[in-house]
């Protein structure tokens, strides 16, 4: 029989489309009346109206490229803090810098969930190798497994030789951290003639978990299942059962949309995460987080109901300097948009030696030179600069997210 962390997890769809009615409505109206950015951006929104998933697609866009910009005008948090500083557990500092805000709450990053997922159990004693200093790393783990019930070793970040003698020593069954440094635990460990076999599974984040990496280390005795999240939102999705793709996290929202739009893509293609976070201290809406991913069809094998989305895919920040100036996806969505014909477009930029070169291809049906003409003149109004169109059949262009392809050799 499948164990789940809490009920949430197995919902119907329509007991999930009517806790939506419910909690949607209420979030956008606590985050338009306590935080100065949504009271402007969410100005002529009527939360009530925001019930379902297409009503929240029609919200604008914040984008974590913003928030520097954003920080720098309204510190310490760009005015998206519904908790005062004075009221706030932390502040912590991301690579930018970003500073997020963390409330008080138990489990405030709601990591915990993919903790159990990945066989953690009350009692288990957990070695959390993240970072304690100034980043949310640390205080993640030691959060979710605290909501757990799981005593902690704060190992921290290096000191892989001492880190080795406390596992040897206290035979922690579970890790926390990225995938590289439990490899490293784990081989220099076997090195020094230490025994570190007490860790039977593990929950991998922040680095690259590719297939190669996962079979390592499963080849050394644990279980290594990954999670994907930012400091900003917390948990997004995580693995469970057999861990094809992931399921995303029951107090997340999450939307896949054409990079440099709002704008939601059809399940299976590939596009920007955008995420809105149910936290009453942070109340992030549409929130995009500049990572790729594509919804996965159906429901994880495990029975768990919630979307599942592929995992990290990559960066949709594709923006590229051209002839000297620079070209958004943005940019690309703009031109798509003055030309109904078009379905996807994508802006290959090629050359060599400084000789740039732009050709926009677009799938349509029957396009011909006319088109072709008209597109070419919006190409060159949008980004003030002459480029070539090719049309191609709808389903020609790859899924795989890009809007602007730089195939330039810089070597």
């Amino acid at each position: 029989m499948a164990e789940y962390y809490d009920a949430l997890e197995a919902r119907s769809a329509d007991e999930r489309a009517a806790s939506l009615a419910e909690t949607l409505p209420a979030h956008v109206a606590h985050a338009k009346a306590n935080t100065s950015y949504f009271g402007r951006s969410l100005a002529a929104v009527d939360p009530q109206a925001v019930t379902t998933r297409a009503a929240l697609a029609d919200l604008p866009i914040l984008r974590k490229s913003d928030l520097i910009d954003l920080q720098k005008a309204e510190p310490p948090f760009g005015g998206l803090n519904a908790t005062p500083v004075s009221e706030l557990a932390r502040v912590l500092i991301s690579p930018g810098p970003i500073f997020e805000p963390e409330g008080h709450a138990d489990d405030y990053y709601r990591f915990a969930r993919a903790l159990f997922a990945a066989g953690f159990r009350k009692g288990d004693l957990v070695i959390n190798t993240f970072a304690y200093h100034l980043t949310p790393g640390g205080w993640i783990g030691q959060a979710a497994a605290g909501a757990l019930g799981c005593p902690v070793i704060p190992g921290g970040v290096g000191n892989t030789e001492q880190q080795i003698d406390a596992i040897a020593a206290l035979g922690p069954s579970g890790y926390f951290g990225t995938p590289a440094f439990l490899k490293t635990l784990l081989e220099r460990g076997a090195e020094l003639g230490k025994d570190v076999s007490s860790l039977k599974h593990a929950l991998v984040s922040g680095g690259a978990l590719p297939p190669s990496l996962r079979a390592e280390i499963e080849g050394l005795s644990v279980r290594c299942n990954q999670a994907y999240a930012t400091a900003d939102c917390g948990l997004i999705a995580y693995e469970a059962g057999s861990r094809e793709g992931m399921v995303c996290d029951e107090h997340a929202i999450v939307e896949i949309v054409r990079p440099g739009t709002g704008d939601p893509v059809p399940d299976g293609e590939v596009g920007e995460i955008v995420v809105t976070v149910l936290n009453p201290h942070y109340p992030l809406v549409r929130f995009a987080t500049g990572d790729m991913s594509a919804v996965l069809a159906g429901p994880s094998d495990c029975g768990r109901t919630n979307l599942r989305i592929k995992g990290w895919m990559g960066r949709a920040d594709q923006t590229t300097k051209v002839k000297g100036m620079f070209v958004h996806p943005s940019q690309v969505a703009q031109i798509a948009a003055r030309h109904p014909e078009i379905g996807r477009a994508r802006l290959t930029v090629t050359g060599e030696k400084g000789v740039d070169t732009m050709t926009l291809m677009v799938e349509t049906v029957g396009g011909d030179e006319s088109l072709a003409s008209a597109v070419a003149e919006t190409l060159q109004s949008v980004t003030k600069m002459r480029g070539g169109v090719e049309m191609v059949a709808p389903g020609s262009l790859p899924n795989d997210g890009k809007v602007i392809d730089d195939q330039r050799s810089y070597e």
